[in-house]
């Protein structure tokens, strides 16, 4: 009897160990779908894309650098670069969204875009002439030095005198560099074309004198047609030549992707500073970004990367605001500012703000 009993209780026993209660069988089904979930890895994050404007000058290394590095493939950035002939040219596009982001000179027609109510707002810095690190020098033809056309800076009356666009930090630095001089801008005859077609302007002896950026500058230089008379940095101090732009879309509408290309600009700055010394590309990731200079810009000579001022891009991205006061109350007096804004109404400062909060302040070499 008793082996009877223990006969059948066994079996009674296991079938309650066998049949889950239904508490134990959720658990069971959350530890399934939670193992499923780990085997297998997240989708990546789809890459957002961002169309950057660039007036394809030497001061454009911080966004080649981090395209080149992949930094902005790292924040799920799918950056697309589109080349123009100076950043007046970047407003229009820029207000109607077709760039997120440009880069380039100061301008009236930004301030003016911003007065419009178009949303275009400078975020950081570009480039600036701290001294030391001037890279927009003012040229004249070396005939005219040779044949005594050109002695002084008053011999600049009357002459063929270009920059990239009217209203834009060149024609700061072309007015103040006239008044050493006591002249004005109605001595002149200005004319506007792009950096690269003043170097041919210059040796075609189609203009006069202007002021060109780097590499540009350098290479008309050597090959005789014009001599440096003054750099943008002894003219106008740690004047704010150029800065980033973003547009109203992508402050607004793409604001996370927004931050994220500043991680990665900011990122390109730091590596780029640690290049510099001396003034020039010759620190550790000199030849690195000599490279990548060759590489995007249409001038292939590293030697001449080598050679020329290095662009002062800050690390951080901090903008002059004092700067660009003069600046607009230069395009204030010359009758090329419309309606009401002010310096302040242009600058948004948050980008830079939040990345240097994630990143910390640049420290060289870290």
């Amino acid at each position: 009897m008793n082996s009877t009993i223990r006969q059948f209780a066994a079996p009674a026993s296991n079938a309650l160990r066998a049949t889950p209660s239904p508490r134990s069988g959720r658990r069971k089904a959350v530890w399934l779908v939670i193992c499923t979930l780990l085997a297998f890895p997240a989708p990546a994050r789809a890459a957002d894309i961002v169309n950057v404007g660039v007036p394809n000058s030497a001061t454009d290394v911080i966004v080649y650098i981090a395209q080149k590095k992949g930094w902005f493939t790292d924040e799920s950035l799918d950056v697309r670069i589109t080349s123009f002939d100076s950043a007046a040219r970047m407003i229009a596009p820029l207000a109607a969204g077709d760039l997120d982001m440009g880069s380039g000179g100061v301008s009236a027609g930004l301030f003016n875009a911003v007065g419009r109510g178009l949303g275009i707002r400078i975020v950081a810095d570009k480039n600036s002439s701290v001294p030391g690190h001037g890279i927009q020098p003012f040229l004249v033809r070396r005939d005219h030095v040779t044949s005594g056309r050109f002695r002084t800076l008053a011999d600049l009356k009357g002459m063929k005198i270009s920059t990239a666009a009217p209203g834009t930090s060149a024609s700061t630095n072309l007015e103040k560099l006239l008044a050493r001089a006591g002249l004005g801008l109605t001595d002149i005859d200005q004319v506007y074309m792009g950096f690269p077609q003043q170097a041919v302007a210059l040796t075609n002896k189609a203009i006069d004198a202007s002021f060109t950026t780097e590499p540009n500058a350098s290479q008309v230089i050597a090959a005789g047609a014009a001599i440096r008379v003054m750099s943008d940095d002894e003219i106008f101090p740690n004047h704010q030549l150029a800065v980033v732009l973003y547009s109203g879309d992508f402050i607004t509408r793409k604001n996370a992707a927004a931050h994220r290309f500043m991680r990665a600009y900011l990122r390109a700055a730091r590596f780029y500073n640690d290049a510099i010394r001396d003034g020039k590309l010759a620190g550790a990731r000199g030849d690195e970004v000599v490279s990548i200079l060759s590489e995007f810009i249409p001038l292939k000579d590293n030697s001449l990367y080598r050679s020329i001022v290095a662009a002062a891009c800050d690390p951080d991205g901090t903008i002059n605001m004092a700067s660009l006061r003069e600046d607009f109350s230069f395009f204030q007096r010359a009758g090329l500012i419309e309606g009401k804004v002010t310096v302040e109404d242009a600058v948004d400062a948050t980008f830079i703000t939040s990345a240097v909060r994630t990143m910390g302040k640049y420290e060289r070499g870290r």
